[in-house]
């Protein structure tokens, strides 16, 4: 019997049990009487049919795109850090394409018509600095880095899986043809004049911060993140969380300890905090003129994007903070000590910053001059050398 009354029920409700494709299914209809227990139990196997149908089209040989979205979230996909990111690009896919459409029959010319579209949309309206861009002039389409991280890439990593890990069917995708050139990653360096004078636009707390990114090459989150617990003044070291919830020690310089104890008493939790210009009470945001709260994302954005121009500096972001440490750095040391600092997992990726070292021997060259008379070795002087040698 599918439905019955279980011996120790204490509400006299009638349990269901029955099995399908050799699963069993059993639960608490929460009904009390046999009749309506039965049309629970129906539709629980009505459910149980359901389920069992779409868990074997996850493992079908021709997966649909809805099919293999799915099992690639269950598999990977909800595990990335930028989950969220993973999520937004599989709806695209499945929009553009067709949740129905198979994984065969996406192929070289799907793929290229793919690129173009997402090419050609437009990146979503900011809102910077309190005013939000609407002009069509400002509007701005996606950068070929965008395209290839938010749709090619995924769809990739999608259908290689489901050939070489699922053994699903697949269309032969020549992905070379698809993935789009990007620009490499410049590396901005500032002198210490623009240095200097983009730290005297910046409000009190705000340059405390930015001054702290110059000498640490420390990314904006890790500083917003940085806690007391994490600051250790006895050791001369403190711990920022990076990349992948990742944590890294860095040694505290003379100026960094400077700078870290005159930060103590303004906040129990973060290190890094701003005086609140005025008082403001809007909705839930309450701040008191003088009082000390923690930086925001925000407030250090509007605060560099603010100060940068005013200081007559050109082309400079705060991430150039990162980069202007690392280069200072690579010329006192080498590329393992640059990449311990900044946290990278690949030597490789530090390599950017090599450029360092072929600028200054380029320097070098272009101050090395030729001596006004000949340097020619006589005889005598050759002998004398040599003789030196022995003597040595």
């Amino acid at each position: 019997m599918s439905v019955y009354r279980r011996a120790d029920s204490k509400d006299g409700t009638f349990s269901y049990d029955f099995q399908l494709g050799g699963r069993r299914f059993s639960g608490s209809t929460e009904r009390k009487t046999e009749r309506e227990a039965k049309q629970v139990e129906k539709i629980k196997r009505a459910e149980a049919r359901a389920t069992i149908a779409a868990e074997a089209a996850l493992f079908a040989p021709d997966l649909t795109l809805l099919n293999a979205t799915a099992r690639y979230w269950l598999e990977v996909g909800q595990h990335h850090e930028n989950s969220s990111n993973t999520l937004w690009s599989m709806g695209w896919l499945k929009d553009h394409f067709g949740e129905a459409t198979l994984l065969q029959e996406i192929d070289d010319s799907k793929v290229a018509a793919m690129v173009a579209k997402r090419r050609g949309e437009f990146v979503p309206s900011q809102r910077i600095a309190g005013r939000k861009y609407k002009a069509p002039e400002v509007r701005k389409r996606v950068s070929n880095a965008t395209v290839n991280r938010t749709v090619t890439q995924p769809l990739r990593e999608i259908l290689l899986r489901a050939r070489n890990t699922w053994k699903s069917r697949t269309a032969d995708v020549d992905w070379s043809k698809h993935l789009l050139d990007e620009p490499k990653e410049r590396v901005r360096e500032a002198s210490a004049g623009e240095e200097a004078a983009i730290m005297a636009e910046l409000a009190r707390g705000y340059d405390v911060a930015v001054e702290f990114a110059f000498l640490n090459g420390c990314r904006r989150m890790e500083i917003l993140g940085l806690e007391w617990s994490r600051v250790d003044f006895f050791g001369r070291r403190f711990t920022v969380i990076g990349k992948g919830n990742k944590a890294r020690v860095i040694p505290m310089t003379k100026r960094t300890f400077e700078i870290l104890w005159a930060q103590q008493n303004f906040h129990a939790e973060k290190v890094f905090t701003y005086e609140a210009a005025r008082s403001v009470k809007q909705g839930n945001r309450s701040l008191i003129k003088g009082n000390r709260y923690p930086l925001t994302e925000a407030g250090l954005k509007i605060a560099m994007r603010r100060a940068v121009p005013k200081a007559g500096v050109k082309n400079f972001h705060f991430h150039d903070t990162r980069h202007t440490a690392a280069t200072r750095v690579l010329r006192k040391s080498n590329l393992k000590v640059v990449q311990q600092l900044l946290g990278h997992e690949d030597v490789k990726t530090t390599t950017k910053y090599a450029h360092a070292m072929v600028e200054d021997v380029l320097d070098a060259l272009e101050a090395a001059s030729p001596t006004e008379t000949s340097t020619e070795a006589s005889s005598a002087d050759i002998k004398a050398l040599k003789d030196l040698g022995k003597a040595g």
